[in-house]
């Protein structure tokens, strides 16, 4: 299987044809290459409030109405770019407003397959800037999709850097993680934090990044970051338990070939079984005993 992983710049749409054009031919472009899952960053759907002009992208509450408005447009447009070039697609997270769940907005990603299917995931844990300056909450619960690539999990940005979360995904294969970091600290917490999934999990991860200055959005103002796909450092991987890396903030597909095999037998058989192991912590979760060294 071929991985295609996105680092996005967001850009000043002119209309709503720009972004058909723009999606288009990123989705093309990685199509060509023979990749069969596409995935785009968190809150790169942020480009979208952009066309309800300059003041609503620049307004923190309207720019989350525009772009939750606009939603349902966009995933007509990924479902039809899906079922065209015959890829699974990771759309780009935005806001939703959900009244099923709250009257604040979740951070949904929803994955697209060529044949018609599509399922939503909600980020689960805000940062401080969602949660203090935009009032965007945690959404609907950990799902894992079992799709024709094999299955998969989503961890939106700084949800990947929680290990609980990790394990509630640990029927996963693929670990999708999306991301959005305004500086290279940001980004480097959310590699870390994919590559521990990969390695805890003994999976793959995998990283793509908004990159680029968006000086239209108080939101996403600045972008730092790069594709990657990770995997545990262990038998069938490589000894870094990096697969790919694109360039830091140079806008692209990162590539990589994947043998899901090789994920079964390093679960069954790796060199160590962090997975398997997991449960040897119970017990252990305690506060560790304070012993004066003086």
């Amino acid at each position: 299987m071929k991985i295609a992983t996105a680092a996005y710049p967001m850009d000043m749409l002119a209309d709503w044809d720009a972004y058909v054009h723009k999606l288009g031919t990123w989705v093309a472009e990685a199509a060509g290459q023979g990749a069969q899952l596409l995935v785009f960053p968190e809150y790169g759907a942020m480009e979208l409030a952009t066309l309800a002009g300059a003041a609503t992208a620049a307004d923190l509450e309207a720019s989350l109405h525009a772009v939750s408005d606009l939603v349902p447009a966009a995933d007509a447009l990924h479902a039809d770019l899906a079922a065209r070039h015959g890829v699974h697609i990771l759309a780009a997270s935005a806001p939703v407003f959900d009244a099923a769940i709250s009257a604040r907005p979740v951070n949904r990603a929803r994955l697209f397959t060529p044949g018609g299917a599509m399922g939503a995931q909600d980020k689960q844990i805000m940062t401080r800037f969602e949660r203090e300056d935009w009032n965007v909450v945690g959404g609907g619960p950990l799902q894992v999709f079992d799709t024709a690539l094999g299955r998969i999990g989503i961890l939106i940005c700084y949800d990947s850097e929680y290990p609980l979360l990790g394990h509630a995904l640990r029927e996963a294969e693929l670990l999708l993680v999306p991301s959005c970091t305004e500086a290279l600290a940001g980004y480097s917490r959310v590699r870390i934090g994919a590559m521990a999934r990969a390695l805890e999990q003994q999976c793959v991860s995998i990283m793509s990044s908004t990159v680029g200055l968006c000086d239209w959005s108080e939101a996403v103002d600045t972008n730092s970051g790069r594709g990657g796909v990770f995997g545990p450092p262990d038998r069938g991987f490589p000894a870094t338990g990096v697969l790919a890396e694109g360039v830091l903030d140079q806008p692209g597909w990162t590539y990589a070939t994947l043998d899901l095999d090789a994920i079964a037998r390093v679960r069954d058989d790796g060199g160590v079984l962090n997975r398997s192991h997991w449960t040897d912590q119970s017990g252990r979760d305690g506060p560790a005993v304070l012993r004066a060294l003086r």
